[in-house]
C-alpha cells in the first residue's frame, strides 16, 4: 500500500476552466506580533507570545459561532490567519482604548447601563 505524497495532499483542486474561483494568487498570511505600543505611544494587544496570566470566559454558543466567522472571514476575505485568542485580545484591546479615550461617553460604558 502506498500514501500519496504531500503534493497529491495539497494540490488545488479546481480546474482552471470551472466556474469556481481559483484561489491559488490568495495569499492567506499569519498576523505578526505587534509590539507593545505603537509608534505613537498607544498600548498595542499583546499579540503571539507567551502569555503567563490566564482568564477564563464563558461565551455563549451563539457568541463562538459568531468568534469563529469572523475568524474565517478574516482569513477568507483578507487573507489574516489569526487564532481565537487573538482576535479576542484585539477586541478587547480596542474597547479598552476607546473607553481611555471617551470614558462616561465610551460605548462600553453605554452597553454596560443597558
Amino acid at each position: 500500500m502506498s500514501l500519496p505524497t504531500a503534493d497529491d495532499l495539497f494540490r488545488p483542486t479546481a480546474d482552471p476552466g470551472t466556474d469556481r474561483p481559483d484561489r491559488s494568487d490568495r495569499t492567506v498570511r499569519a498576523v505578526p506580533d505587534a509590539p507593545e505600543t505603537d509608534r505613537s505611544g498607544t498600548k498595542r494587544p499583546s499579540g503571539r507570545i507567551r502569555h503567563d496570566e490566564k482568564m477564563t470566559v464563558y461565551v455563549t454558543s451563539a457568541e463562538l459561532m459568531e468568534i469563529e466567522q469572523v475568524r474565517l472571514r478574516l482569513r477568507g476575505e483578507h487573507g489574516l490567519a489569526v487564532d481565537r485568542g487573538r482576535l479576542v485580545r484585539e477586541a478587547l484591546s480596542l474597547v479598552l482604548a476607546e473607553f481611555e479615550v471617551n470614558g462616561e461617553d465610551s460605548a462600553l460604558v453605554r452597553r454596560l447601563r443597558e
